[in-house]
């Protein structure tokens, strides 16, 4: 069941994200051609902002939704109720405190955003503050789905919100040029969204409307409020670390950089999308794996799930590495293209953080979120330190390679210890070895990959594609000849084969009906 959960989930997500990825390019161009770089820039320094003040979030969700699971698991409909009536109070207090801390910024803007040629900041940065808190009001129902596993539900409606939103934002901009008008069409129906969403919630699962029979023990209260303490502190290291790089640019360098490399954030974050809708599906089945097995049956499944996060990110990594830059010419011209270093440290990044996806996932799911609560803050000392120095002497570059050591300070040791002390009660050597043995895998696959589609001049987008299409191909041809005899690999075969018999069974049955 938890396979067929997450397959749906999984296909789901993957066709929502491809009509998204096109309609998010079409709008991106539309955007630079009759907006400029300047209001791209203004774009993501918002946006970064105000995931600054969504951190009064930290915590809560996440380790509600950890205490989920359970009586999900054991459809224990009284504790479920009690969580939702906290989860929903406590994002409606959420709400308010962004909405009062995002106030509170106004009067600061003109220090914020300077040199700018851009009219009506301030009205342009209320429409960002209402698109953040609006989703606060009705979150906890998504989450509620997601933790049922039954994510493709919120998936399929909001792919037909995200595609009228950007439908309707690129007519605005082709016809109007208003950015105003832009923001407001995606507030509007980002409420209607989240309204509808609630109606499903309360259609599928009634009970959710009922007042509890009894209030939640206190020693649910107490390991929610202790994991929300840890989460808290975790959520703001991890933005101080991720979350400043804009802020950082914007100021040394200037709101126009800020522009020319959101265009690489796009590209990178679309890539790390399609792959989180893979990941975070199987996220959901991993935490019903932890609330109901085995640490020898978690293991097993880590180590399945180790091997794929590995393969899709070291070939995404790859890919994206060779074919980034030539898009972004044929794409928009190579004014907007960045020095090789940015994407070099860009890419290096991508990659630390997502191969370590498989080992926070049993980490978040485990509810390992209190022995290492101050590592992130540790992280983000060392991050903003070194950016802000290394900023001053290699600009971009300096901003990344500072969050790069950060990263290998701190997570890269602090989340797999943890993991094979607390749940697998393994040697950590083990893990550092498979680490380093996929590395060297990797960076084989990369020399080969660059070799074999160095001939092809990705001067046209056929050319392009077929590039691409290579990228992917070969290393997944070196993975599929080095791991084919591995236990891991056996069992992804299997579950793959499962999967293509009853599509086929399926598909065999439909044709039969019709007939």
């Amino acid at each position: 069941m938890r396979i067929k959960h997450s397959l749906l989930n999984i296909g789901a997500g993957l066709g929502n994200q491809l009509i998204i990825t096109l309609l998010s390019f079409v709008s991106r161009t539309v955007f630079i051609t009759y907006l400029g770089v300047e209001y791209l820039g203004l774009n993501g320094l918002f946006t970064s902002i105000l995931a600054m003040l969504s951190l009064a979030e930290a915590g809560i969700g996440a380790s509600i939704m950890y205490s989920l699971y359970k009586p999900v698991a054991e459809d224990d409909k009284n504790k479920m109720n009690a969580l939702m009536r906290l989860y929903r109070n406590a994002y409606l207090i959420i709400a308010g405190v962004v909405l009062v801390l995002g106030l509170s910024l106004l009067p600061f803007l003109s220090f914020i955003v300077s040199d700018t040629s851009i009219d009506h900041v301030h009205i342009i940065y209320l429409i960002f503050l209402l698109n953040t808190v609006a989703p606060y009001l009705y979150m906890h129902k998504n989450s509620f789905l997601n933790v049922c596993q039954k994510g493709y539900i919120v998936t399929g409606i909001y792919s037909v919100s995200s595609i009228l939103t950007t439908t309707l934002k690129i007519a605005i901009l082709y016809y109007t040029q208003n950015f105003i008008l832009y923001l407001l069409i995606e507030s509007s129906i980002t409420i209607i969204t989240s309204i509808v969403l609630a109606l499903v919630v309360n259609k599928m699962y009634p009970f959710l409307k009922d007042k509890p029979a009894t209030d939640l023990d206190p020693e649910t209260k107490k390991g929610i409020f202790k994991n929300v303490k840890a989460i808290v502190l975790q959520n703001i290291g991890a933005y101080l670390v991720l979350g400043t790089d804009n802020i950082i640019i914007s100021s040394f360098i200037g709101l126009a950089a800020v522009g020319i490399y959101s265009n690489y954030k796009m590209l990178i974050d679309i890539s790390r999308t399609f792959i989180n809708q893979i990941f975070n599906n199987i996220y959901h089945s991993v935490g019903n794996l932890v609330a109901n097995e085995s640490k020898e049956k978690i293991y097993s499944i880590y180590k399945v799930y180790r091997l794929i996060n590995f393969w899709i990110y070291s070939t995404f990594t790859i890919a994206i590495y060779i074919m980034l830059e030539p898009f972004i010419t044929l794409w928009i011209g190579s004014d907007f293209i960045m020095d090789k270093s940015v994407l070099l440290l860009l890419m290096l990044l991508f990659y630390e953080k997502g191969i370590r996806n498989a080992i926070t996932t049993v980490k978040t799911t485990s509810g390992i979120f209190h022995p290492d609560r101050y590592a992130p803050l540790i992280q983000a000392a060392i991050n903003l330190t070194l950016s802000i120095t290394f900023v001053q002497f290699w600009g971009i570059a300096g901003v990344f390679l500072g969050t790069l050591i950060s990263s290998l300070v701190v997570p890269f040791w602090t989340t797999p210890y943890l993991v094979y002390k607390k749940v697998f009660k393994l040697n950590i050597l083990k893990y550092y070895f498979v680490y380093g043995l996929y590395i060297l895998i990797g960076v084989v696959a990369y020399f080969i990959t660059r070799y074999s589609t160095s001939t092809i001049l990705a001067d046209s987008y056929f050319s392009l594609f077929l590039k691409g299409l290579l990228c992917i191909i070969i290393p997944s041809l070196i993975y599929t000849v080095i791991f084919c005899k591995s236990d891991e690999f056996k069992y992804i075969f299997s579950i793959s084969k499962r999967v293509f018999y009853k599509f086929r069974t399926i598909k065999v049955s439909h044709t039969t009906n019709r007939l």
